[in-house]
């Protein structure tokens, strides 16, 4: 295997192109991998109750790999991937989260948003976060940090960011995991419980393992494609 470039930051390089020739794939199979991908896709579901049994952690790693695959502005990668196992920080993660949410269930989040979540069947109580054998938590670096203290905007962070949870949680899914987007508001505690540099702030917390034996969702109908299509 060969070794893998590091990326170093590039701003102010000249522009040095690179030819790409990908190979094309015929139609057909393009057309039975497109067919088998929504299917496969239509499938995902979020989960929020787990099983506690382990996954693959090379599975989970590969996902992050993709997830890191993704576009970003001016290809700054303003992405950072936490991935927690350890059962006593996951504690204190879940911990310090149904504090959070606790007080946006009890009136914070505005009746608005409690209406929209109801279907949903949600509460402060977050199992998930010490029932799935591993946490990846998503930082997004809102601008870059030098080992000298210099810093260096990032452009478009929460588009990119937004990207890669996306292929992120594809990644998970194809592979055969299950996942849920968390987001407590606010997230302050992640950074201070994940000792992260000031520079990050954090964007999801995704749990990620199998479902419980148990496990049950909301019977929701997702939008049809003529629903969110629109062609000119």
């Amino acid at each position: 295997m060969s070794i893998p470039i590091r990326w170093t930051p590039t701003h102010g390089d000249p522009y040095r192109p690179a030819p790409y020739r990908p190979g094309r794939m015929p139609v057909e199979e393009s057309v039975a991998r497109a067919a088998e991908l929504r299917e496969r896709m239509a499938e995902r579901r979020t989960v929020r109750r787990f099983s506690a049994d382990p996954v693959p952690e090379q599975v989970v790693r590969d996902a992050i790999a993709c997830a890191a695959t993704a576009p970003s502005g001016a290809h700054q990668q303003p992405w950072t991937f936490v991935l927690v196992k350890d059962p006593e920080v996951r504690r204190r993660i879940r911990e310090a989260a149904e504090e959070e949410e606790r007080l946006s269930y009890a009136g914070r989040l505005g009746e608005e948003w409690l209406a929209a979540l109801r279907p949903l069947g949600t509460d402060e109580v977050k199992p998930h976060l010490t029932d799935a054998p591993a946490l990846i938590v998503v930082f997004q670096q809102r601008y870059w940090l030098g080992e000298d203290g210099s810093r260096r905007k990032h452009y478009y962070v929460d588009e990119s960011v937004g990207i890669a949870v996306g292929m992120l949680l594809s990644a998970l899914h194809l592979s055969g995991l299950a996942a849920l987007v968390h987001t407590p508001s606010p997230m302050r505690f992640l950074s201070e419980v994940l000792g992260r540099p000031v520079n990050e702030k954090a964007f999801a917390v995704i749990p990620v393992g199998y479902p419980a034996a148990d496990c049950e969702v909301p019977d929701l109908v997702r939008k049809s494609l003529d629903q969110v299509l629109v062609e000119v």
